[in-house]
C-alpha cells in the first residue's frame, strides 16, 4: 500500500469521489500544510492555521497508479484559483499536492505541466509541497457524504461533482 496526500477545497467533496475509485483502500479527511499541532476544523476557519483541508488515500498501486490518483485530481476541481475553490474562499481551501517521497514529487511536478494544462485554460496553482503531517480531522467529518446524502451541500455540490467523475473515469470505479 502507497498513500497519496491530496488538498482540492472541501475534503467532503474529494473523500467521496476517491472511495469510488478501484485501488483506492480508504480515504480519510484532515488538515496538512499548515503551523498549528492538533488543529480542528473551527481552528482552520476562525484563524491562521496555514493548513489547507485535505484528504489522505491509502492505495494499492497495482491497482491505480499515483499518476492517475492525480489526473482524478486535475479534474475534479479548478486548480486555477488561489485559495478558492467554487464558494469556498480561504488557504484552506487551496489547490496541493503533498507528496511523501521524491518520487510522488516527480509525478506530481509532471502531471502539473503536461496533463493539467491539457484540461484548464488559465494558469495551475496547485500547490506541490513535501507532506510534513497530517491530521485526522473529526470523527463527523468522516465519511461525511455517505453519512449525509440528502444534506442539502451534499446533493448541490458534492452530487454534481461525482455524477461528472462518474461519466468521466467509468473504468476506474469500483
Amino acid at each position: 500500500m502507497e498513500q497519496a496526500t491530496l488538498a482540492s477545497g472541501c475534503f467532503w467533496c474529494t473523500e467521496a469521489i476517491y472511495k469510488e475509485v478501484k485501488g483506492v483502500e480508504s480515504v480519510t479527511s484532515g488538515y496538512t500544510g499548515g503551523h498549528k499541532d492538533n488543529p480542528r476544523y473551527d481552528d482552520l476557519h476562525n484563524s491562521d492555521t496555514g493548513h489547507a483541508e485535505a484528504i489522505q488515500i491509502d492505495f494499492d498501486p497495482k491497482i491505480i497508479a499515483y499518476k492517475q490518483l492525480l489526473e482524478i485530481f486535475y479534474y475534479i476541481h479548478d486548480p486555477t484559483t488561489l485559495n478558492r475553490q467554487g464558494n469556498d474562499v480561504g488557504e484552506e481551501y487551496r489547490s496541493a499536492i503533498f507528496y511523501h517521497d521524491d518520487s510522488q514529487k516527480d509525478i506530481a511536478e509532471e502531471v502539473t505541466t503536461s496533463f493539467a494544462p491539457t484540461l484548464w485554460d488559465n494558469p495551475i496553482v496547485t500547490e506541490i509541497a513535501k507532506l510534513n503531517k497530517f491530521w485526522p480531522a473529526e470523527p463527523n467529518h468522516q465519511d461525511f457524504y455517505e453519512n449525509n446524502p440528502n444534506q442539502p451541500y451534499c446533493r448541490l455540490v458534492i452530487n454534481p461533482k461525482l455524477e461528472k467523475f462518474r461519466v468521466k473515469f467509468q473504468s476506474l470505479l469500483k
